[in-house]
């Protein structure tokens, strides 16, 4: 598989679809619901980003919403039985041990929110830089199966892959982006890139090392995604890990090479 990732369509039926939704509405509401109770533990990132932590979640919420809107929660696995099923569920098990080599066991589970006319982009960014501050060399191994709760198109921010690129190891990151976190635009080769587009219920899955990205929401529909990140089994979930952001300048990344946008 040298694109580096898999498509499933349509892995799971109708109904199927239409019960993770129900839970994931469901988890949203009350975890919302607690959060505007004041249950929370509030972080901001460099970037301006706000995170709040509850009932052993931690809410994301869109930087530049008009109000508050929930951009992602993670995890989300133990907030209803319908998702904590997906970590052992063959769909997703057997295609993801053939991706990471090994029987696999669950690292961090996800739910993200584009909401009608609201959900922002994630600019290009590998998660590997994240998770190696927190598991260090381990977070080579960890891949993601993210399952679409609605359709996936062009105009709701469908996920947008640089097919080969987990083979080239840890980019160059964005020296401007305040987290250290995001690839640096200039070392993407968009002529590459491939939107990822799928009716609900099916799944992609990609490793770590993957550069990706998402446009924003602009229609009057929700895009909703659960994403299972799985690793080689037995070893600690991200819950149990700290961030040391320390180790971001561990990471090897190529050198800069000056293109034509560098040139006076």
């Amino acid at each position: 598989m040298s694109t580096g990732y898999l498509l499933l369509p349509q892995l799971f039926t109708a109904t199927e679809v239409g019960r993770l939704r129900d839970a994931a509405e469901q988890v949203h509401a009350e975890v919302v619901s607690a959060a505007e109770a004041g249950e929370t533990d509030l972080t901001v990132w460099p970037d301006g980003h706000q995170l709040e932590e509850i009932r052993g979640t931690t809410i994301h919420w869109e930087p530049d919403a008009v109000g508050k809107a929930v951009r992602s929660l993670a995890p989300v696995a133990h907030l209803h039985p319908a998702l904590a099923e997906l970590w052992t569920e063959p769909r997703l098990t057997t295609p993801m041990e053939s991706l990471i080599g090994a029987p696999v066991g669950p690292f961090v589970s996800k739910l993200n929110f584009k909401r009608a006319g609201v959900g922002s982009e994630f600019a290009w960014h590998q998660d590997f830089p994240y998770w190696y501050c927190c598991a260090g060399d381990p977070a080579y191994d960890i891949a993601t199966a993210i399952v679409m709760l609605d359709d996936n198109t062009v105009e709701n921010g469908a996920m947008t892959l640089i097919p080969g690129s987990h083979l080239e190891g840890p980019v160059r990151r964005d020296p401007l982006e305040p987290t250290g976190l995001l690839v640096d635009p200039l070392a993407v080769d968009v002529q590459r890139a491939v939107t990822v587009t799928a009716p609900a219920g099916s799944v992609l899955m990609f490793p770590g090392l993957m550069v990706h990205r998402s446009a924003p929401n602009r229609t009057a529909t929700d895009r909703r995604s659960l994403l299972f990140c799985f690793q080689p089994a037995g070893r600690p979930e991200l819950s149990a890990l700290n961030y040391h952001a320390e180790r971001l300048c561990s990471i090897p990344c190529p050198p800069h090479r000056p293109s034509q946008a560098d040139l006076p």
